[in-house]
């Protein structure tokens, strides 16, 4: 039974162990103000993480010792069992943390909007592709996502046909004069133009015969 205790306590730490995602934070990152940069990704290559175990181990022990000095029931045998429960302890926590927390991972080389260099290591599944505009969360757990400040171009449904544009109105014909059947008239001559016209008309003045001369 108290072994079972033992081996609960610390699967209950490898539960607790951090997966190093972008999408998770802990407890104590939360409600907390991280400055946040614009950048775009340069390039990644996968990586691996190793646990150095010291929490596995601490806690471990704590537990292992807890265990021994109970199985002990008292005296000496107690503290010899305190002592022996937190050494299989501490190696047995240190052993479960190094085997959940040991994982692969990708580490990205980020180029800021200030033209800095920024790497960030995080467990992500697929790493991001290389001119991948992301955000730079800064913080105890730094992170990298993708920028979803950017407001993203609106897709038309794939069903939906659009409907054309209305055409402008054409403009209305100009309107259009019938032919007339009677002819123009010719203008009218001036009446500077009249007037040698009008001169030749008057009849010459009429010839008196001269009176006979004298002898």
């Amino acid at each position: 039974m108290r072994r079972f205790a033992l081996l609960l306590a610390l699967l209950m730490l490898a539960a607790c162990a951090d997966r190093f995602s972008a999408d998770e934070y802990r407890t104590t990152a939360v409600q907390q103000a991280n400055p946040v940069e614009q950048g775009v990704v340069l390039g990644s290559r996968r990586v691996a993480i190793a646990a150095d175990g010291a929490a596995g181990g601490t806690a471990g022990a704590a537990a292992g010792g807890a265990v021994g000095g109970a199985a002990g029931g008292g005296g000496v045998s107690a503290a010899l069992g305190a002592v022996g429960g937190a050494l299989l302890g501490g190696i047995i926590g240190t052993t479960a943390e190094r085997a959940t927390a040991n994982t692969d991972a990708i580490e990205y080389v980020v180029r800021q909007g200030n033209g800095s260099l920024v790497s960030v290591t995080q467990r992500d599944l697929e790493p991001l592709p290389n001119g991948t505009r992301v955000l730079v969360i800064k913080g105890a757990q730094a992170r990298i996502v993708p920028d979803y400040t950017e407001p993203a171009a609106a897709e038309a449904p794939s069903g939906a046909v659009m409907a054309p544009a209305a055409a402008a109105p054409a403009p209305a014909p100009a309107p259009t004069l019938a032919p007339t059947t009677e002819p123009a008239l010719a203008p009218a001559p001036a009446r500077e133009a009249l007037a040698p016209i009008a001169g030749g008309l008057v009849p010459p003045p009429p010839v008196v015969p001269a009176p006979p001369r004298p002898d």
